[in-house]
């Protein structure tokens, strides 16, 4: 297993190489830096874990109405530094960003390997909200999302967590627990569950490509619905 300090010492200024970053998630780590215009980054293993169990994911029926109505179009990965720019930018509620550019640089460059995946959500030539994230096989590790308009990250999960379900991934790592993600079902479980899980998941191999990129919002409802709970939660 890699340690924060063994990583340090691989990384230069310019980028974690991928294979290293995706050593570090498989031994449940990940990078952050304190500010966007750092140069570092220091290595992250929380003692509490925020995760998304792909079987409990909650849909407040609102929410669901409104992918019926389709209202922005999915697209997978042809946006991805657009994304992740987009997550940098600060907004109401948060005033500083923890991805500089090393850490832009480097999950770009995972992108380029086909192990970071955007979900983004467009309004015509408007990318208007998304989120982007690791892939390792069974396990997805969530970065960061954003919205610019109504719903448009809430909707980018949905299709996240189908994606998921159908490509036979059982880990959705959030990193934290928040309260804006525990209303979709995000718990918090401590580091030795989460690395246990983290084992399990890496033991099968999930596929992310294995939904169209065109499918329906129904038939996207439809994989959520199988096992997810429903309500009539406003959220």
């Amino acid at each position: 297993m890699s340690t924060p300090n063994d990583l340090d010492d691989d990384v230069d200024c310019e980028i974690i190489r991928p294979d290293l970053l995706l050593g570090a998630y498989a031994s449940g780590i990940f990078p952050m830096s304190e500010h966007a215009s750092d140069d570092e980054v220091f290595w992250v293993d929380p003692e509490w874990r925020g995760i998304l169990p792909l079987d409990k994911y909650y849909l407040p029926k609102r929410l669901r109405k409104t992918i019926r109505q389709q209202p922005f179009e999915i697209r997978i990965n042809t946006a991805f530094k657009e994304t992740m720019l987009a997550c940098q930018e600060t907004s109401q509620g948060r005033s500083e960003t923890w991805i500089n550019e090393l850490i832009l640089n480097s999950y770009c460059a995972l992108n380029d390997a086909g192990h970071a995946h955007s979900v983004e959500c467009w309004d015509g030539d408007a990318l208007v909200g998304g989120l982007y994230g690791v892939s390792l096989e069974g396990a997805f590790f969530g970065e960061s999302m954003f919205s610019r308009k109504t719903d448009a990250s809430k909707i980018a999960l949905a299709y996240l967590v189908g994606r998921l379900k159908r490509g036979g991934f059982t880990l959705l790592d959030c990193q934290f627990r928040t309260e804006h993600l525990s209303q979709f079902g995000v718990i918090e479980v401590p580091r030795g569950v989460y690395h246990t899980q983290l084992s399990e998941a890496l033991e099968i191999e999930g596929d992310f490509h294995s939904l169209a990129v065109n499918i329906s919002p129904l038939e996207v409802l439809q994989i959520i619905g199988q096992t997810s709970k429903t309500g009539c939660s406003s959220a």
